[in-house]
């Protein structure tokens, strides 16, 4: 058998058990709340092709490819248990399991790693809580694509309604064809129907309410069966306590925006400072996608090596807030064409940290510019830090860091030399570390990081609101803090 052969047999093998995985992690999550994850990439509604590729990913960040063969015993052990709503990454399960050397079998490992989420320790699968979108621009969209997908399992959070302003002739129908079809995401995953008689989108078979308004404080919405709903206000129209408690109208619990809060308003970077976040608190922001994208790896540095200083380069996606050609803009540079030059402009990114991460004693300042792509940014973060160091340490540390550390949803890493802006589309980690543009000398260290400033921070918003709404399930094996 020559080796073309050899390959060839092996790929058949690994294709029919990651087609035998899909029935698996289909069940575990429709029937008892359990997200099957590899490397904190979920594998709920995967294709087979799709499955192999995040098993090979790992070969990326772990340095060795991850298969199927190594993964399914794991998974065909969780069926055989007793599991509660949780998430379980598969990719941890058999790292740690590698590195026992007690001579337990598959099965009584994975007993032990997810004894937390079985038995009298398992929580009670919770009621669907009603979410709200107030605006279905950008990131209304992908937030709504999120929470539809999430829908899966028939717990956790429900798109009940959007609110937007009264269009023109067939307002509905072309606000679901954008979500239908995306330039940058792609087709929606799943079908889309329109009911217009009753205003309504149907996804997935989600019932979700067009509500036409102009003002929040004009909305009650118990009238369309809406209860104890989080609001996420995507318009950034309001950015005050006084302003987005407009939204706190008959049948909203809770206000969440996709924008950085001013005055008192707590803004969450989900992983840094998520847990900060008071039950009575009615209204937080998410900050922004800088934010998001630069808090969990500075924090990161800061735990290790502490950080002195730091200034934040965004080189980021142009976005509608710019012109497309010249124009009047309330800005100075956004008034000039996004799509034919690179626009210096500000950030308020670097002094929302303080914000996100109190303990920092650093100062970060930052700037921006804005460039002809539309979609996906990088951001260099220069940081002088308290101790010298190696660029093989810090490599090595932010690698642990995005395998195993309780911020490995938010850091992604890649080693891919030839890795540019459009390989990030899609991705669901807040920023992604760059580790060959990585740059270390003695006290200084430059981090490159990639992040989808649309979609990652969409997922982003989605964890914030699950905790906030107590349906943010605990992953499994746990992380050492």
């Amino acid at each position: 058998m020559t080796v073309n052969d050899d390959s060839f047999t092996n790929w058949k093998i690994r294709e029919e058990i990651a087609e035998s995985m899909i029935p698996l992690i289909g069940k575990l999550h429709r029937e008892r709340d359990v997200t099957v994850l590899l490397h904190s990439r979920s594998l709920v509604n995967k294709s087979v092709v799709s499955i192999l590729k995040t098993h090979r990913f790992a070969r990326q960040i772990a340095g060795a490819e991850l298969s199927v063969t190594e993964t399914m015993p794991f998974l065909q052990a969780l069926t055989t248990l007793d599991l509660g709503p949780s998430q379980i990454d598969l990719g941890m399960l058999a790292t740690m399991y590698k590195a026992d050397e007690r001579g337990l079998s598959v099965e009584e490992f994975t007993a032990e790693a997810v004894a937390g989420a079985t038995g009298a320790n398992k929580i009670e699968r919770r009621e669907p809580r009603d979410v709200v979108l107030y605006g279905f621009g950008r990131i209304g969209r992908l937030v709504a694509r999120l929470l539809i997908e999430k829908a899966g399992s028939g717990n956790g959070l429900r798109l009940r309604a959007i609110v937007v302003r009264g269009g023109g002739a067939q307002d509905i129908v072309k606000r679901a064809s954008l979500l239908r079809r995306d330039s940058i995401h792609g087709q929606f995953q799943g079908t889309i129907t329109v009911d217009e008689e009753h205003g309504t989108i149907v996804a997935n078979g989600n019932a979700i309410k067009v509500i036409y308004a102009d003002d929040p404080t004009s909305v009650d919405y118990t009238e369309y069966g809406i209860r104890d709903a989080i609001l996420i206000d995507n318009t950034g129209k309001w950015r005050d306590r006084e302003g987005l408690s407009r939204h706190l109208r008959p049948g909203i619990e809770k206000v969440v925006l996709t924008a950085p809060g001013k005055g008192d308003v707590p803004n969450i970077v989900h992983g840094v400072n998520h847990d900060t976040v008071k039950p009575e608190e009615r209204i937080l922001s998410c900050a922004s996608c800088t934010t998001n994208a630069i808090v969990p790896p500075l924090k990161a540095m800061d735990d290790e090596y502490g950080v002195l200083r730091g200034h934040v380069e965004t080189v980021h996606s142009f976005t509608n807030d710019q012109n497309l050609l010249d124009n009047y803009h309330k800005s100075d540079r956004r008034g000039r064409s996004a799509a034919l030059n690179m626009v210096i402009t500000e950030t308020g990114a670097a002094s929302a940290v303080a914000k996100a991460l109190p303990d920092l004693k650093a100062k970060i300042s930052g700037s921006s510019i804005r460039v002809p792509v539309p979609d996906v940014s990088i951001a260099i973060l220069n940081l002088q830090l308290a101790r010298e160091t190696t660029r093989e340490e810090v490599h090595d540390y932010l690698r642990e860091v995005s395998l195993t550390s309780p911020l490995k949803r938010q850091i992604d890493f890649i080693t891919a030399p030839d890795a540019v802006s459009s390989d990030f589309i899609g991705s669901r980690h807040a920023s992604i570390v760059d580790a060959g543009a990585l740059k270390v000398d003695g006290d200084n260290a430059i981090l490159y990081l990639w992040y989808d400033n649309e979609f990652g921070y969409s997922c982003q918003v989605v964890r914030v609101v699950q905790h906030v709404s107590g349906v943010e399930y605990p992953t499994f094996p746990a992380t050492a803090v």
